[in-house]
Formats: C-alpha cells, sequence, structure tokens
C-alpha cells in the first residue's frame, strides 16, 4: 500500500470502479509524442517518476517480489520535462471528463509554485489540458493558469479553455502536437 509522507494510510476503495488508469490516455499521448520527438531529433521531453519511498517489500522469490508499503518521499512537481531547440521545457497534463468546466483541484498548489519557479527561469511552461468528452486538449501557457488558479474559483469553464487556449489537433503519429503551438505561437508570437 502507498501511503502520503506524513504517515496517514491511503484509504482503500471498496467499490468497483477502477479509477487506476484515469488520465493515463493523455499521458500515452503525450508519451507517443515525445517519442516522436526523440526519433526525429526534435526535442528531448521525458515523463518525469514519481519519487517515491519503498518500505516494505513482499519477498518471497525475486519473480514474485511485491512492494507491500511505500510512501511519497515529496509531493511531485510537474509530469514533463525536457528541452526544444534549445528552451527549457516543463509542463503538467490533466484530463478532465466534465464537458462544461476543468475542476482547479486537479492541480495542486504545490506544481503551480513549480510553474511559477519555473517561469521566473524563462523556461516554456504550460498546462495541457483534454476535455475527454469534447475529444479536444488545448494547450494553455502556464501565466493564464495561474491566474484562473489564483482566482479563487473552483473551475474553469469550457468556454475559457475556447477562449484563452489553443487547440491541439489530433494527429495519428503525434496525437498530441504541442511544438506547433510553441513553434507558431509562443516562439513566433501571436
Amino acid at each position: 500500500m502507498v501511503n502520503y509522507p506524513d504517515g496517514r494510510k491511503a484509504t482503500t476503495n471498496t467499490k468497483l470502479t477502477n479509477y487506476g488508469k484515469r488520465g493515463m490516455s493523455l499521458e500515452d499521448d503525450i508519451n507517443t509524442s515525445n517519442t516522436y520527438y526523440l526519433q526525429i531529433d526534435k526535442a528531448v521531453i521525458y515523463k518525469k517518476p514519481t519519487p517515491v519511498q519503498v518500505v516494505t517489500v513482499d519477498y518471497k522469490s525475486r519473480q514474485t517480489a511485491r512492494i507491500t508499503e511505500a510512501y511519497y518521499r515529496t509531493p511531485s512537481t510537474t509530469d514533463y520535462n525536457g528541452v526544444y531547440n534549445g528552451y527549457p521545457l516543463d509542463f503538467e497534463a490533466k484530463e478532465t471528463h466534465s464537458a462544461t468546466s476543468f475542476a482547479l483541484r486537479l492541480i495542486h498548489p504545490h506544481q503551480i509554485a513549480h510553474l511559477e519557479r519555473v517561469l521566473r527561469q524563462k523556461a516554456i511552461a504550460f498546462v495541457l489540458v483534454r476535455f475527454t468528452a469534447h475529444d479536444e486538449t488545448y494547450y494553455i501557457p502556464a501565466d493564464k493558469m495561474i491566474e484562473m488558479f489564483h482566482s479563487g474559483r473552483k473551475s474553469i469553464p469550457y468556454s475559457w479553455f475556447l477562449e484563452n487556449g489553443y487547440l491541439i489537433p489530433y494527429k495519428l503519429h503525434l496525437p498530441v502536437d504541442y511544438l506547433h503551438i510553441i513553434d507558431t505561437v509562443i516562439l513566433k508570437g501571436e
């Protein structure tokens, strides 16, 4: 069982609903895009692992070893970082099943603080948000997401994304081509 950094036990969901892969389709698409970028030598971007401290392992044999207790060492920062054309990149990926809004509770205060620090260092920082109900993924510059986070709102309406975000068109070999947005909007200006 994975526990919290302060030692609290993680509660077990006894319902049959499986939340284990929630949000993974966006991450899978980003990982596919990042692999493509790496293969064509366009960018080097990786998913950051979550720091976990293993405490107990059920080790009957090497083949059946199983972690039975672990703790998150520190809160994770953002999901991805790397470099593109000499620019450092840092970004978070979030997915929502709501058709009408994005709940700001999906982004944590330590992630916002990290994005603020990254922006002060002149990196390109952003959040990718997928609305699964619309099958759309938006590029949101970090400064706009930070502003909404600090606004006191509980959620951001879908219409805000239409007005303030950049829709990333889906391509089969490049499902989340966020570098296209960086090239055409961020680096060249609007």
